[in-house]
């Protein structure tokens, strides 16, 4: 197919996602070598729709596509793309390119560049930076990983406490080069350096000029700890609605200041990474080798190996009565089935409200209390309708009954687990998301099957 061909072709909804039309039309400019067009193709997109691209396209179209279009990376482009991806892309990137493409970035994405790469990689990008900036990459490296040091930046808007309005635009009008690209609030310090309050640009911009700065404070002033935890700095800007924040060493010093983007990141990261791991695949991403996302499922396929090898020893406790009525062998993995859901909507409700909060030492209980009931009666209901099935299916009165106190039990037993394990293992100070799956499978089987099969053999032999 032609590229005019192409472009003929209707445009797909996709929303807002890269176009197939410009994806299949950026592919023939590759395979004809056009530097020109592919420039032409290349210069309106937005550089998180280029990284999309260089996920969606195999390794030598890629390497193709970073030969040809050279002069249009840029170095947003870096930060888009997955940690995994971008290793390859720096080290194939030529030195003046990746050197061009750096000098451009604020000093978190920097940092945020430098932390999964090796060693060499590091220093081919620390030494395109002026020395300034790389001073202030470096110091933010030596804090603790996952820490709000490493997710600030160092550029900075402040003014001293005793400034006007006027004086406060004078400045940042005579100063306009060394401003981030991107800010939300002055910063107001005292002589100390230290934060006393923030005032946004709105309210700067429509004060008069002889307001006092001090005048003008947002009630949602707060300042983070170097040290804090990145994970703490997501939640209390999601929680307060913060727009920007300081940072602020021991001496309670400004040092930095986090924006909402890069906070936001985090919370979709840490959410992304829950849900990968509630489905016990690692941190993966589709650029991955198959070698390497093999490694990171092996692990939580043979966890699950093990914990059905489990309950297969609890079935093997009753082979005589399963060999006496084949409906039990019928019937067994419905009991399984429904036990397995229950403990992952308890399970999947309690790993997000910890990681929101919401599920506290304060109100454990309640929650406990809410979920059991709702298992019991859940399964009172599907008791019922599995009495029904098993009095009509099999004719058996007592079968029924067998089956729908399974049933109740299993999913009691269920809710509970859901529940008191991932709160368990976050008391322990492991990672609900990450073993809380494997834990409630296995109680869930072991408990559906043993009293399924116990019950049958008191009642029916």
């Amino acid at each position: 197919m032609t590229e005019e061909q192409i472009l003929e072709t209707p445009p797909e909804d996709e929303g807002y996602a890269l176009d197939g039309r410009t994806v299949a039309a950026i592919r023939l400019a590759i395979a004809a070598g056009d530097r020109q067009r592919l420039a032409e193709l290349l210069d309106p997109l937005h550089p998180a729709d280029i990284a999309d691209l260089l996920e969606q396209l195999d390794g030598g179209h890629r390497r193709e596509l970073l030969l040809l279009g050279a002069g249009l990376f840029q170095g947003e482009i870096l930060s888009e793309l997955d940690e995994g991806l971008r290793e390859e892309v720096i080290a194939f990137l030529p030195p003046d390119v990746l050197a061009d493409a750096v000098r451009d970035l604020e000093s978190d994405d920097v940092v945020d560049l430098l932390e999964d790469l090796d060693t060499p990689q590091q220093e081919a990008i620390l030494d395109a930076l002026e020395e300034p900036d790389r001073i202030a990459v470096e110091q933010a490296l030596a804090y603790p990983e996952f820490s709000a040091g490493r997710l600030m930046q160092r550029e900075v808007v402040r003014a001293p406490e005793h400034w006007t309005v006027g004086e406060a635009i004078d400045y940042l009008r005579a100063n306009k080069k060394a401003l981030p690209d991107q800010f939300y609030h002055v910063i107001v310090i005292d002589p100390g350096v230290r934060p006393v309050g923030y005032v946004t640009l709105g309210k700067l911009l429509s004060s008069k000029r002889k307001e006092k700065l001090t005048a003008l404070f947002e009630d949602s002033f707060r300042t983070i700890p170097v040290s804090q935890p990145e994970s703490e700095v997501a939640y209390a800007f999601n929680q307060y609605h913060l727009i920007s924040a300081p940072v602020v060493d021991d001496a309670g010093r400004l040092v930095g200041v986090i924006t909402i983007d890069d906070a936001m990141n985090v919370l979709d990261e840490e959410h992304e990474e829950d849900i990968l791991r509630l489905a016990g695949v690692g941190e993966g991403s589709l650029s991955d080798r198959v070698s390497e996302t093999t490694r990171q499922r092996f692990p939580w396929l043979f966890v699950n190996l093990l914990t059905a090898i489990i309950a297969s020893l609890v079935i093997a406790q009753f082979e005589e009565a399963i060999a006496q009525v084949v409906a039990l062998a019928v019937l067994m993995p419905i009991i399984a089935s429904m036990g397995g859901n229950a403990g992952t909507q308890s399970l999947t409700v309690a790993v997000r409200a910890l990681a929101t909060k919401d599920l506290t030492a304060s109100n454990v209980w309640r929650v406990v209390r809410r979920e059991l009931a709702v298992g019991l009666i859940n399964g009172a209901i599907f008791a019922i309708v599995m009495g029904v099935v098993g009095l009509v299916w099999f004719s058996s009165p007592q079968l029924g009954l067998v089956i729908a106190a399974a049933m109740i039990i299993n999913l009691g037993v269920a809710a509970l687990a859901g529940i008191l394990i991932p709160v368990t293992l976050d008391k322990l100070g492991v990672d609900p998301a990450l073993a809380s799956g494997t834990f409630v499978t296995t109680v869930t089987d072991v408990v559906g099957f043993f009293a399924f099969l116990g019950l049958a053999s008191a009642v029916l032999l």
